[in-house]
């Protein structure tokens, strides 16, 4: 089965599509959307500090029941300490900015971010629209009120 929705794109910089690669899924089998860094020269990230890194892009999500939920590359993360500030970007159906980057080098050395290299990843997924009801108490479970470590692996 395969879920399709039409995301709009907006190029904020003419760089996009010549310099700096389109998003795009790096295999078949991918989840997420690569996001490059739209860049003029490269940045240096030292070690502790956080940047932000633009990506040249704005988008329309078609409805409120679909979030874009930006993520940090696993290979940055590894191999040189680089994240996401903020762990995930959660970007709503209703903000039509550019998709900011919070970078953050939890390494101890510096990384160079050059134009156009892929610094995160976007996956869409569908969002649930909740109402909430207080109560006074909760279904009992086996697990009950157990909190970090309480399911033997911490």
């Amino acid at each position: 089965m395969e879920l399709i929705a039409n995301i709009q794109v907006k190029k904020l910089s003419e760089k996009v599509g010549r310099d700096i690669p389109f998003p795009r899924y790096a295999t078949d089998g991918a989840a997420g959307l690569d996001l490059p860094a739209c860049l003029d020269s490269p940045v240096v990230i030292e070690p502790g500090s956080r940047v932000v890194i633009p990506t040249g892009l704005a988008i329309q999500i078609p409805s409120r029941y679909i979030v874009g939920l930006v993520f940090p590359r696993s290979g940055l993360a590894a191999r040189h300490g680089i994240s996401l500030a903020n762990a995930v970007g959660v970007i709503d159906s209703d903000y039509k900015g550019e998709i900011l980057i919070a970078l953050i080098n939890q390494g101890d050395k510096e990384y160079l971010i050059n134009p156009g290299e892929r610094v995160a990843q976007i996956v869409f997924m569908p969002v649930f629209k909740v109402k909430l009801e207080e109560t006074d108490t909760l279904d009992d479970t086996v697990r009950g009120t157990g909190g970090f470590g309480s399911t033997g692996q911490l």
